[in-house]
């Protein structure tokens, strides 16, 4: 990466494929494609269902992850960044990243990171109302299984031709830094895990890792936790620089159907302030649109007092407002000099942020991407 230069990095949600423990929980080549086909309106100017342009494909097909990989490439995303989930010892949800996109990738220019997404695993798929969120899978892990987690990064993706550096330095991002504290027991000892990955990736050959913390200001997630969240508690564990995962997680959506407009500034106002609060590099994030109605029970009336994912939702995320939103990210990237920026999301299709084409907007988003940035070399 030369000077100046800024990798367009999107969150990819891998859960649009056949995975074993799925099919204990919901049955049978179940797939969160359920959920989307499944969607409803709810009231009056609620746009569902959405309907991807090409089908509702496997993303753990090689041929699948190829076209998505040409996509990305061609209108200017540099980067996924792969929600990576470790459950009971193993991870989760791993196979298009290392059946498809890996192999795929080779020959091509864009590049893969994780994001350690690290929190409860909850049955929201779909959540009925006035039930308890029931937790499937901890996130919490101790020393034994955060060393094993991150062995397992180690020896089978930071090597990898195409994973996302930062300088010299493999780029990991981890989501919630309060589960990470509680499972190994506190800050110091949090502090002592980290700079034991530190060490063991020295050894395994990389010498320098960018360590990048989610933050947030709200809970999402029924089990999102906040309160340990902030510049002091991120310094103290050594990151290297801190980012969002999307707006919500900081900016309030006060009606029904919130103008893409107003979160678009409240994030503006936001990029600046995280960049003084934190003494790390802030690499900001902009969100394509927010509706997780297709996580709910379809027949039950939406009420956002029951919170996620019975949320407000962001209204008019058309590709204009999201180039906007991109052509002011641009200048705080060269006001900045950070090396990336986030985008939330590639795929988030039960959540209504996604870059990835569907009937009524086609290509649009990606094409305010190339507009704002250009095609990348």
């Amino acid at each position: 990466m030369t000077e100046g230069d800024v990798t367009i990095a999107a969150y990819y949600f891998p859960n649009f494929h056949v995975d074993p423990r799925n099919e204990q929980w919901h049955g049978e080549a179940w797939t969160e494609w359920e959920l989307v086909k499944r969607a409803e309106p709810r009231f009056e100017g609620h746009w569902q269902p959405r309907v991807p342009l090409d089908g509702y494909l496997d993303e753990a097909d090689p041929e699948v992850m190829a076209g998505k990989i040409a996509m990305a490439t061609e209108h200017g995303v540099g980067a996924f960044l792969f929600d990576w989930y470790w459950y009971g010892g193993r991870p989760y949800l791993e196979r298009p990243l290392e059946a498809a996109f890996m192999p795929a990738a080779v020959g091509h220019d864009l590049k893969f990171a994780l994001m350690w997404a690290n929190h409860h695993w909850s049955n929201i798929h779909p959540w009925k109302s006035a039930t308890p969120a029931t937790q499937l899978e901890s996130g919490s892990v101790d020393a034994e299984q955060f060393e094993a987690a991150t062995d397992y990064m180690i020896e089978r993706y930071f090597g990898h031709p195409a994973y996302l550096r930062i300088g010299d330095a493999p780029y990991l991002s981890i989501y919630e830094l309060e589960t990470l504290v509680e499972g190994l027991g506190g800050v110091d000892a949090a502090k002592a895990a980290l700079d034991g990955l530190r060490k063991r990736a020295a050894q395994a050959g990389f010498p320098e890792l960018h360590l990048n913390a989610v933050i947030r200001e709200r809970a999402v997630l029924p089990d999102d936790g906040v309160a340990l969240d902030g510049p002091a508690l991120v310094s103290r564990l050594g990151f290297d620089s801190v980012t969002s995962y999307v707006w919500v997680h900081h900016h309030p959506m006060p009606t029904r159907l919130t103008p893409y407009a107003e979160m678009r500034a409240q994030a503006v106002d936001g990029w600046k302030r995280y960049a003084a609060e934190y003494d790390q590099p802030y690499f900001p994030n902009v969100t394509v649109g927010w509706d997780s109605s297709p996580r709910t029970v379809q027949s039950d009336r939406l009420n956002p007092a029951w919170g996620y994912p019975h949320t407000n939702i962001i209204s008019d995320a058309t590709p204009e407002q999201f180039g906007l939103a991109l052509e002011q990210v641009r200048t705080f990237v060269e006001s900045t000099n950070v090396p990336l920026l986030t985008i939330n999301a590639w795929n988030e299709w039960t959540e209504g942020s996604y870059l990835e084409p569907d009937t009524r907007h086609r290509h649009g988003h990606l094409e305010q991407i190339r507009r704002v940035f250009g095609p990348r070399p």
